[in-house]
């Protein structure tokens, strides 16, 4: 199911959280001093929304109580993370004490400023090794400099959606594994009606919805900064040949002006009127959840699921993807920290509590255990977005102590690469390499 942060744009998180990093301090978790076994109340405030979402958190919560009966919880959900931010700031009895964010961007910040308790010393009196219970990259976007002040709840793997229908009538027999392959089965899918289209291969442009620069650029498996902390935009060939390889696909499926017309004709992303459920798109770049949605919103045609292709000379890795998820702390200046650290170790490291949410909200599990379990519900498309997940080379963007923000300046180039206004890619990913380096220096 749809969540709301893939409705917030990335820079009004990062705007609010800038104000938060000047002004949210607190104890760190080692300062935890409350008693998690006498009677509490903790305030939880997440993000989701829809009716089976909130209701698949409120089921948790109350397998949660029942095994921690004097541990009750209050939860709001439906909290952006401005108003999580200002709820923080403003601290007392009415502030969470444990926060579940869409943001996983701005998780440098959360550490970096004191927003969040560092959860490694709570990690290791539990006897918790985080490395044996979370993957890899999830761990890598959840803490900052040592800091682990998030955990994982959740996971999302970016992969490719497709009509199984359409490739049938176009004589395509599978998914396009290199970028080349894509590019051609992305034209023969493409059905021109002179200035728009019948149909269309793929939306390639950064606007399509989940098209967006990092998750293309994770297919080219890029180091966003160097040894030194650094950007690494102009010195690793990944970022240009990602850019140059959109672009070409932009102009061989008609061009930017022309694409970004039939795509002002697209229903809701979130909607039974997505351009995939009704055929306007053959393919669609997208996380685990479009197929299942797609069935819902009751498409005739048959659906198939496999990851993004990858570049030519990167064939071998071919199922990696983009992974990001839902990430889940504690208030520092929360005074019922040890009694959070129940709720917060129940979420994201109970087998049967990550499951039964994975379950119920159509997300990917966020622990080793859960993506093994025979309890998880797993359709031949969502076994797709699973291997994903597990395959080694998948990768994400990396936490920066000025969140998201280095993510929306190469997202900026990008933008102006497609539309033809930067032509010396070079040059332009040189100049915004010195602008992260400007933002990133000014945050610490």
């Amino acid at each position: 199911m749809p969540r709301t942060r893939r409705l917030t744009a990335a820079a009004t998180a990062v705007a609010a959280l800038s104000v938060l990093a000047t002004a949210c301090t607190g104890q760190s978790g080692t300062a935890a001093s409350d008693d998690p076994n006498k009677e509490v109340t903790l305030n939880f405030w997440h993000g989701w929304s829809a009716p089976s979402e909130a209701k698949a958190i409120e089921e948790n919560i109350a397998r949660f109580e029942k095994a921690h009966p004097n541990i009750k919880v209050k939860v709001t959900g439906n909290m952006t993370d401005d108003k999580i931010n200002q709820a923080l700031r403003a601290g007392g009895d009415k502030a969470p004490d444990v926060v579940s964010s869409f943001t996983t961007d701005s998780v440098g910040k959360f550490c970096n400023s004191g927003a969040f308790a560092d959860l490694n010393p709570f990690l290791q009196k539990s006897g918790i090794d985080k490395a044996k219970v979370f993957p890899k990259t999830l761990l890598e976007y959840t803490q900052f400099s040592g800091n682990q002040c998030t955990l994982p709840l959740l996971n999302d793997a970016y992969g490719l959606v497709y009509n199984k229908d359409a490739f049938k009538a176009a004589g395509i027999t599978e998914p396009p594994k290199t970028w080349s392959q894509f590019a051609e089965v992305a034209q023969k899918l493409t059905k021109p009606a002179g200035d728009s289209y019948d149909q269309l291969g793929v939306m390639p442009t950064y606007h399509g919805y989940e098209t967006t620069p990092v998750r293309l650029a994770a297919q080219w498996s890029p180091k966003y900064f160097d040894a030194d902390g650094k950007s690494n935009l102009a010195k690793d060939p990944a970022f240009a040949s990602m850019l140059t390889a959109q672009k070409d696909l932009v102009a061989k499926l008609g061009g930017y002006e022309k694409l970004e017309k039939f795509r002002s004709t697209f229903g809701d992303e979130w909607s039974a009127e997505h351009p995939f459920h009704k055929g306007q798109v053959a393919m669609q770049i997208d996380g685990e959840w479009r197929a299942a949605m797609a069935k819902e919103a009751g498409v005739t045609f048959e659906i198939g699921t496999a990851p993004l292709p990858v570049p030519d000379d990167q064939v071998a890795d071919y199922g990696k993807g983009y992974l990001s998820g839902t990430i889940m702390g504690i208030a520092s200046g929360s005074k019922k920290q040890n009694a959070s650290w129940e709720l917060v170790k129940y979420m994201t490291t109970d087998t049967e509590a990550v499951v039964a949410f994975a379950n119920a909200i159509h997300n990917v599990p966020s622990t080793l255990a859960a993506l093994e379990s025979p309890n998880l519900q797993v359709t031949p498309e969502f076994k797709t977005f699973i291997d994903i997940a597990r395959h080694p080379k998948s990768n994400t963007t990396p936490a920066q102590a000025d969140g998201g923000t280095y993510q929306l300046t190469f997202q900026d180039l990008a933008y102006a690469v497609e539309k033809g206004d930067v032509a010396d890619i070079p040059a332009g990913l040189a100049k915004t390499g010195q602008q992260i380096d400007t933002d990133i220096a000014k945050a610490k």
